[in-house]
């Protein structure tokens, strides 16, 4: 079995963009390891940070508990994530700690500058993982770089608009549902997108983001990947194997 770290920047990022390939992977008793890199404490106009924040993380337990993964929050402020040495020594520990075969995480290029910035830290904090001398805290260095993977970005684009080119595509048909309910235990963020994104209600947005991916690769319901290959990550396409015949082949 093999063990699954997945980190994006708020909590619902990973329910929207890979929940369902989560959920899949969980099905085959693989270990999910969930991480927002914030509390989105940001993401309310009802409630103070604090109280949001609590709420928020709460939400991300409770949803990561449908597939059987811990969640875990790495406590950068909201809107304030940056590829910087202390936050990037952060995350070194945490891919440390969780000792993973596949990490996955955001889109490099998004809409959201918490988003970049994750996605940058992650993709540093996997190389410097098994760097010995480069020292965060009690969990020892990896024996080796783990496989590095990339979800959409929101809405598949970059800041100018250009679509992002997908590797590789996950059959969610069968684990749509379960990706619903995690989505929907996030119960805050519905004013919260109505207000700042204008998005009416949430749970369909993503709906139709799926069923657009599985447009793109010829099925019904499914969510995008990119796997980082750069020199010296690992290019064996082990995410790709994990999946199954869930896979789809980029047309």
């Amino acid at each position: 079995m093999a063990t699954i770290l997945a980190v994006h920047a708020h909590p619902d990022d990973i329910e929207i963009l890979m929940g369902g390939t989560l959920a899949l992977l969980a099905g085959q008793g693989h270990t999910i390891t969930v991480v927002s890199a914030t509390a989105g404490e940001g993401g309310s106009a009802e409630f103070d940070p604090d109280a949001t924040g609590r709420i928020r993380q709460a939400e991300a337990t409770a949803s990561a508990a449908l597939i059987g993964a811990q969640y875990r929050c790495l406590g950068f402020p909201d809107l304030s994530v940056f590829n910087d040495d202390p936050s990037r020594r952060a995350v070194t520990e945490l891919v440390r700690w969780a000792r993973p075969d596949v990490v996955i995480t955001g889109s490099p290029a998004d809409y959201h500058p918490d988003h970049e910035a994750i996605s940058l830290l992650v993709r540093d904090a996997c190389f410097a993982a098994p760097v010995a001398n480069y020292r965060t805290g009690p969990s020892a260095a990896l024996d080796a770089i783990p496989a590095l993977y990339f979800v959409d970005a929101i809405g598949g684009r970059d800041r100018q608009g250009q679509r992002i080119p997908r590797d590789f595509g996950v059959d969610i048909a069968a684990t749509f549902a379960t990706k619903q309910a995690m989505l929907a235990k996030h119960e805050s963020q519905a004013s919260w997108v109505l207000k700042q994104h204008g998005i009416a209600d949430h749970l369909a947005d993503m709906d139709a983001w799926t069923r657009r991916v599985g447009r793109d690769f010829g099925v019904g319901l499914a969510e995008g990947f990119r796997q980082y290959r750069h020199t010296p990550y690992p290019k064996t396409p082990v995410l790709q194997d994990l999946v199954g015949d869930a896979l789809l082949a980029n047309p």
